[in-house]
């Protein structure tokens, strides 16, 4: 990885003079010119939105720049780096972690703000997890989801400072120092694939990007391992989560569930990554 300029942070937490917590959204952004706007028109709610620019060649940086987000920019390999380093930038009370293909509908916006309103009394510290509908398409897929092929929920609204990334290049760990306070009503709507070779597309960047880490850390599983996981995972996403419900949809992403770790193995074992 290219080493990055020093960001400084601002000092100045941000106030808000009604008494309510103050939040940031921090949002992730790589050549995201086609979809970024329409995201950044929904977190107007927020008091101050961090962009990170990663790799950016497009106009993104214009159209952050016209929404007056704080602007980081840089070139990085490990996603949980730069989420780390827009964490470090934010300076709202509580921070809403986005990206560029998630909108924030209304009604979660009214309730998160109801929700800082009550922070800003409670002082509370801890996480709030927001449940999402994902798309694929204009098919909207809300079950089945997991197992590094997509989430059903995640711990995005939470207390600055409590929530840390590990060092790897996709799906990277979360530590979170701090209690779960509850759950929103309202969903995050993701539109996390065109269509379902943009899945498959997906699926196939993952496994090459978890297939480097295993490689850079030396841990490559035995193959007994992972085709025993191929039906865990299977029978967790399909029936568990419920991706019975979905049809054909919750059939496929429990399949590429189940086989996910195969694929990273074979990845790692016979395309030898080398260390970057």
């Amino acid at each position: 990885m290219n080493e990055q300029p020093p960001f400084n942070p601002p000092l100045e937490p941000l106030t808000r003079a009604d008494g309510a917590a103050s939040l940031t959204a921090l949002i992730l952004v790589h050549n995201e010119e086609e979809r970024l706007a329409a995201c950044l028109e929904r977190l107007s709610f927020c008091d101050e939105i961090v962009a990170v620019l990663d790799k950016c060649t497009d106009k993104s940086k214009t159209i952050a720049q016209a929404f007056n987000c704080v602007l980081i920019e840089g070139s990085w390999d490990i996603e949980g780096e730069r989420r780390n380093l827009g964490l470090s930038a934010c300076r709202g009370d509580w921070i809403l972690e986005i990206d560029a293909d998630e909108h924030v509908p209304s009604d979660l916006a009214t309730e998160i703000r109801t929700l800082m309103v009550e922070q800003g009394e409670k002082n509370q510290i801890g996480f709030y997890i927001i449940p999402f509908d994902n798309f694929v398409g204009s098919k909207m897929i809300r079950h089945g989801w997991g197992s590094n092929i997509g989430v059903g929920a995640k711990r995005i609204l939470f207390t600055k400072g409590i929530k840390e990334w590990g060092p790897q290049r996709v799906h990277p760990a979360i530590t979170l120092e701090g209690p779960c306070l509850g759950w929103t009503k309202g969903r995050i709507l993701h539109y996390v694939d065109d269509n379902l070779t943009a899945l498959l597309r997906r699926i196939d960047r993952y496994a090459t990007q978890k297939a480097q880490d295993m490689c850079e850390r030396g841990k490559i599983d035995h193959p007994a391992n992972n085709i025993r996981r191929l039906f865990s995972r299977f029978f967790k996403c399909y029936l568990f989560r419920k991706g019975y419900k979905e049809g054909g949809y919750g059939l496929l992403i429990a399949f590429l569930a189940g086989i996910f770790p195969l694929i990273c193995y074979l990845k790692a074992k016979y395309e030898h990554h080398p260390k970057s």
